[in-house]
């Protein structure tokens, strides 16, 4: 029999577990420890530099080099990340719960044994978010006569989303401009699906907290996802902050220090039923202990299993006490946040909501936004399909479609039926922000009035240059020699002499007196990016790859595009998408360094540098030289 959808992404899924297995294989048994801390999933090397309890418990170790004198590289490990920490006496699974330029903080259920031990960490294969993806869909293919059936309909295109007539709301948050204040209106009158789509810095948090604000006040619950711990932080803090009664769910050490008091763990742990379950827990485990006590007169004919007995009881009451915290707290939510996969059945049960908000929806895979549709009777998906799709290992999986989101699915399916697009932006430049309007989304965007004109000169301290009079410079290495290669040992790639160059501009906005910490340097390859970090030495200036800037901002961006080849191969530059992140990060300073002979050769670069010649913003390397000279 042919697959239907929901056995296809079953598939795809265990595809993609296969793919993070092998991965996570190879590392251990065919990398090196220098070859593994490279890719960006291992640090190795590690000492112990402190050990604390919080967290419900938890234990907190704090990790460094055992060479203090160095930093940790350059690594995907975040705040979040499952991971494992391994010594040669045994290994521990975590989370990673902080991070500096020198330290790795990770919460563990229990604490190693040995203290002086060498540590590694490697990011950790998240076993139970593949078994709950794996239930969603066999839980939705199997549904009959239910809402989650008719959701599924109209998911799958076999039904047509329907919408009640639109009401006009007064919004709670007077500065929302006019196409937002629709996206929201459009989305209360959703009976099954709207979709929220946010180019870049268009406020689309802003406009999905002014959605869940009116939910609310129309006495409805709500469940608010994000694909990632940090988006799902991001949405909490703003709900807090504009007062709604918001709980976040999920392991305390991937939420942010600053919002771990509004974690389910932690309300519980402070409620009044917790301490009194706490308190039978304790009488409890001293009955066990006293009727396990070898005591030299003969105990009354069963004493000791009546103490047992009785403990037993304290326990079951500990446990009756500590459920009835949690539910007590969940009711009185109005919005629970987490991420897709954080989702637990054992906490929730049957708990049903009225509307559930997916936010950065095109950043996962589909099987995990089923997750959160078990539970509510419509969904609002908010997100950017023209931005970075979901991260997939399996280029197996990836050949079959699980690289396109649900978000990017319904779009192709119902286009405008489903979706408002916001339209004003108050990131960027109008030259930084026109060739994506243009080249994405045909032509739609409006910078807002604060931001159309603004220079790095206009800040506080900063001096006029051509460097900083400007908000877009292209330099052009072709014909330099500026070759890539491929790193030693390794498969990433880099490019050393455009990264000089990237170093000399990055100097010269520091002397101009551009703050460090709102310079940033991203790069489309791992290795350039390692490059980049160990060569320029400017505290504060922050280098990362595409996917590390995601939905972030800077006022100066400086992006080096690292592929020169005499094969004009341009890789995984191909995906425009990836681009788009890129050249969308700046607020006041786009600078680009790339080869045009190499990137030419594809039509979107084509066209991105005849933008840039239209805007004045083209130089060769060769005058960057001669005014160095």
């Amino acid at each position: 029999m042919s697959e239907d959808h929901f056995q296809r992404l079953g598939r795809l899924l265990d595809l993609e577990a296969e793919a993070e297995a092998r991965q996570a294989r190879d590392r251990w048994q065919r990398l090196t420890p220098a070859e593994a801390e490279r890719t960006g999933n291992s640090l190795v090397e590690l000492a112990i530099l402190d050990e604390t309890g919080g967290l419900g418990g938890r234990c907190l170790l704090t990790l460094g080099k055992r060479n203090r004198t160095l930093a940790l590289p350059w690594t995907r490990l975040q705040i979040g990340s499952p991971v494992q920490l391994s010594a040669p006496e045994g290994s521990w699974r975590g989370v990673v719960c902080g991070r500096s330029d020198a330290t790795l903080r990770v919460a563990l259920d229990e604490p190693p044994d040995e203290k002086e031990a060498t540590y590694r960490v490697d990011l950790a294969h998240d076993e139970i978010a593949r078994l709950r993806q794996r239930g969603a869909l066999e839980r939705v293919r199997a549904a009959k006569r239910e809402r989650l059936a008719e959701l599924r309909q109209t998911l799958l295109g076999e039904a047509p989303p329907e919408f009640v007539a639109e009401v006009e709301v007064e919004p709670l948050d007077t500065a929302l401009n006019p196409s937002q204040r629709t996206a929201v209106q459009f989305a209360l009158s959703a009976r099954d699906l709207a979709i929220i789509h946010g180019p870049p810095g268009t406020g689309k948090t802003t406009t999905v907290i002014e959605l869940i604000r009116q939910a609310i006040r129309r006495g409805e619950k709500v469940l608010a996802c994000a694909p990632s711990n940090l988006a799902v932080d991001n949405l909490l803090e703003r709900l807090v902050a504009v007062g709604e009664r918001a709980v976040r769910l999920g392991h305390p050490a991937r939420v942010l220090p600053a919002l771990q008091a509004h974690t389910l763990d932690l309300l519980v742990d402070d409620h009044d039923a917790m301490r009194q379950a706490r308190k039978c827990t304790k009488e409890a485990f001293a009955l066990f202990r006293q009727a396990s006590k070898f005591r030299r007169a003969r105990p009354e004919p069963g004493e000791r299993r009546e103490q047992r007995q009785e403990a037993r009881a304290l326990l079951a009451e500990a446990r009756r006490l500590e459920a009835q915290a949690v539910e007590r707290i969940l009711n009185g939510a109005d919005v629970l946040c987490a991420t897709l996969t954080g989702l637990d059945a054992a906490t929730l049960g049957e708990r049903q909501f009225d509307l559930a908000v997916l936010d950065e929806a095109c950043q996962s895979t589909e099987p995990a936004c089923w997750l959160p549709l078990l539970r509510c009777r419509r969904v609002v998906l908010a997100g950017d399909h023209c931005q970075l799709p979901p991260t997939v290992l399996s280029a197996e999986a990836v050949k079959q479609g699980f690289g396109v989101s649900l978000l990017e699915r319904l779009v192709a399916r119902y286009g405008p039926t489903v979706t408002r697009r916001l339209a004003v932006q108050y990131r960027m430049h109008e030259a930084i922000m026109r060739f994506s309007s243009d080249e994405f989304y045909e032509g739609d965007l409006h910078a807002d009035p604060a931001v159309a004109g603004h220079l790095l000169r206009a800040l506080p301290g900063v001096q006029a240059n051509p460097l900083t009079d400007n908000p877009v410079l292209f330099i052009d290495t072709a014909g330099a020699g500026y070759d890539e290669q491929l790193e030693p040992e390794g498969e990433s790639r880099l490019n050393v002499e455009e990264g000089r160059l990237v170093g000399r501009k990055v100097r010269a906005l520091l002397a101009l007196g551009v703050p460090a910490d709102e310079i940033a340097v991203i790069a489309p390859y791992a290795a350039q990016v390692r490059w980049l970090r160990e060569h320029i030495a400017a505290p504060g200036v922050e280098i990362d790859s595409v996917d590390g800037f995601q939905g972030r901002e800077k006022e100066a961006v400086v992006v080096s595009l690292v592929r020169s080849n005499r094969d004009n191969d341009i890789g995984f530059l191909a995906d425009v998408r990836r681009m788009n992140v890129a050249l969308t990060r700046a607020r006041r300073l786009l600078l680009v360094v790339g080869d045009s002979a190499t990137l030419g050769v594809h039509p979107f670069y084509q066209r991105l540098f005849a933008y840039f010649e239209s805007v004045g913003a083209y130089r060769s390397v060769w005058e960057e030289q001669d005014d160095a000279t």
